[in-house]
């Protein structure tokens, strides 16, 4: 995987013309210190870290500093989760916590959350939802000892035959 790129559009339909795009919008920003330009009809905003570029893109109507605000928030969130390390071999390494930042960021094009601390927060509580055989033998005991300090109580038994409450199969 060269790159990861989510496209909420069909402005650029064939993976011939997106791999075109992004040359076009890389050649045009590897090289300036600027944050934003204009290409093709559309607001880039983008930023560059070490060997990595960031960019969010919308139409020449979307507001400039909404675009930097989620560029802003996906970059400190990255920043958080790899503890100041955003560069390409951890981002690598990491790439499901980018997928889940990106989804808390924005759906379907759309901004859900511009603050880099609620992003981080819900991708940890996301991450804590791992299938079991998917977990460390240390997660699941950790898990485990948790679940052994709730105390379920149990229902009174019945004065007239003896016999306890029906209960449901799940707290059998």
């Amino acid at each position: 995987m060269d790159s990861p790129i989510l496209y909420y559009d069909d402005t650029y339909p064939t993976v011939k013309e997106q791999k075109a795009f992004e040359k076009n919008i890389f050649n045009k920003t590897h090289r300036t210190d600027s944050e934003i330009a204009l290409l093709e009809g559309l607001t880039v905003v983008y930023k560059s870290n070490i060997d990595l570029f960031f960019y969010v893109i919308g139409s020449s109507h979307e507001n400039e500093l909404m675009l930097m605000a989620v560029l802003n928030c996906l970059f400190d969130s990255l920043s958080q989760m790899l503890r100041k390390n955003v560069e390409r071999r951890a981002l690598l390494e990491n790439m499901e916590g980018l997928f889940l930042a990106v989804d808390e960021i924005v759906d379907g094009g759309v901004i859900l959350e511009s603050d880099p601390q609620q992003v981080v927060h819900r991708v940890a509580l996301r991450g804590d939802d791992v299938p079991l055989t998917e977990q460390t033998v240390t997660q699941v005991r950790k898990k485990t000892n948790l679940l052994q300090t709730f105390r379920f109580f149990s229902l009174p038994k019945n004065r007239s035959s003896g016999r306890s409450y029906d209960r449901s199969p799940a707290l059998q």
